[in-house]
């Protein structure tokens, strides 16, 4: 929002010195990064826990749901507070580079805080060799995480992976905002045809509808 400050500023002096052309552009590029910062900081506080709240609501409290990339937690507590018979798996490497803040130790707190720790689990571990067994999890979940992963190949196997953890008829959910049209290609592929991919809508814009985030949604066909 600072940004905005000069690109505002400079709008006024150039209307009161009568330099209309400058004066409109300063303007409409102070309001733009003005919405657009409004947008992130909601969007980071407010808007994607909205929007993973509502996604949530399908559990029914008995799953046994993995979170890829669960970083300090966000996702995974609010799946593990809908899992009172169930079990929150998150699994993460730790790093603070894809996340500030990101260690285990503050996502343990967090739990602690939520007063869910009795039922969350958590696993350091890559995204592209999960440690658990075929069909482990009745839900798998993913937010903002597996575009961290660099190279296309690598983004691929960790799709792959969260389809082979994930038991036949269970249900994953990934937002990201890069990418997505290949998970769902890669997905595809695997032989699920119940995934479609849609818009996660402007509460989990990042600064504009230019930066928006997709939500894959699919079925593991059954046995």
């Amino acid at each position: 929002m600072l940004g905005a400050i000069p690109l505002l500023a400079l709008a006024a002096a150039s209307f009161a010195s009568d330099i209309l052309a400058a004066a409109i552009a300063f303007l409409f590029g102070g309001l733009y990064t003005l919405a657009s910062a409004a947008s992130y900081l909601y969007t980071t506080r407010r808007g994607k826990f909205a929007v993973w709240a509502e996604e949530l609501q399908r559990l029914e409290g008995d799953e046994r749901l993995l979170d890829l990339g669960c970083g300090r937690g966000a996702v995974l507590m609010l799946a593990a507070r809908r899992l009172e018979k169930g079990r929150a798996t998150g699994i993460d490497l730790w790093r603070s580079k894809d996340q500030s803040g990101n260690a285990e130790p503050a996502a343990r707190a967090n739990a602690e805080a939520e007063g869910v720790s009795d039922r969350v689990e958590l696993v350091t571990g890559d995204l592209r060799e999960l440690p658990f067994d075929d069909g482990a999890f009745d839900v798998v979940v993913s937010s903002l995480a597996i575009h961290n992963i660099s190279d296309e190949k690598g983004r691929t196997q960790a799709v792959r992976e969260a389809h082979r953890v994930l038991r036949p008829g269970g249900l994953m959910l990934i937002a990201d905002f890069q990418h997505t049209s290949a998970y769902e290609t890669t997905l595809r592929e695997l032989g699920v045809v119940d995934v479609r991919l849609r818009d996660a809508g402007w509460r989990f814009w990042y600064g504009g509808p230019w930066f928006r985030t997709g939500i894959i949604e699919a079925r593991k066909p059954s046995a």
